[in-house]
């Protein structure tokens, strides 16, 4: 049996220089998320977490450090082989949505596979009407982004996630922009999606929601600080009745 993580930072440090400024991002960070796990980030603002989920998606690199997705270094992996993997098999769901407001909604879907180069038309077509009808937003693929409710907008932000199939899903910040019942919307899609195999690293600030991982991990001045795994939220939550 292969225990290898499907996620390994070792001793991941991330600098931003500005003039003769120097801020560190992340400190010497080590993790590891296994296939198939929820796990939350949260820690106050400015602590590093942006900047951890960038990392994880291929959308940084770390200073220092070591990245492994399935026991492969990708931290040095060239910027065009970096965005094919990014492309190919990592999801994004963001705070903002990040949808564009010319285009319908099954367009928005099938853009990030525009860069699948083994994807023919019909085949885009086909996967984003299908994560569409598994957000529950196959009735709206005609509408523009301005003619949604935001609870739908961040539905079809997740349909783009999960369009190209991916491996990992982020989601930074996915109920920030949300009222309490739209945000608990968003997160039963997240746990329906997980208990479907998905593996799930999340940003968050809300308790409420960081409690639906199965792991939380704290972040302060770029350090992992604490972590809680399912059983000890169990624990927690038996002795809070």
């Amino acid at each position: 049996m292969d225990e290898t993580p499907l996620i390994r930072l070792e001793g991941v440090t991330k600098v931003f220089y500005a003039d003769d400024l120097e801020t560190h991002a992340l400190d010497r960070v080590h993790l590891e998320v296994g296939e198939g796990e929820f796990i939350s980030i949260s820690g106050p603002s400015g602590c590093g977490k942006s900047t951890l989920l960038a990392v994880l998606g291929l959308l940084d690199v770390p200073t220092q450090g070591r990245y492994l997705l399935r026991g492969k270094d990708v931290s040095t992996l060239p910027p065009a082989a970096r965005a094919q993997l990014r492309n190919e098999r990592i999801g994004f769901i963001f705070q903002a949505f990040n949808l564009i407001g010319d285009l319908a909604v099954l367009d928005n879907v099938m853009l990030p596979l525009t860069y699948r180069r083994n994807m023919d038309p019909a085949a885009r077509r086909a996967a984003a009407l299908e994560a569409l009808d598994r957000v529950g937003m196959a009735h709206r693929v005609n509408h523009h982004p301005a003619q949604l409710s935001g609870g739908q907008q961040q539905r079809v932000a997740v349909a783009r996630a999960l369009a190209g199939r991916p491996e990992i899903l982020l989601a930074d910040e996915p109920t920030g922009n949300l009222d309490s019942r739209n945000g608990e919307a968003v997160m039963g899609l997240l746990r329906e999606l997980h208990r479907d195999g998905a593996t799930i690293c999340m940003v968050t600030h809300d308790p409420r929601y960081a409690d639906h991982a199965d792991r939380q991990v704290r972040l302060f001045d770029g350090r992992i600080v604490d972590e809680d795994g399912i059983a000890d939220l169990a624990a927690r939550r038996t002795a809070a009745r």
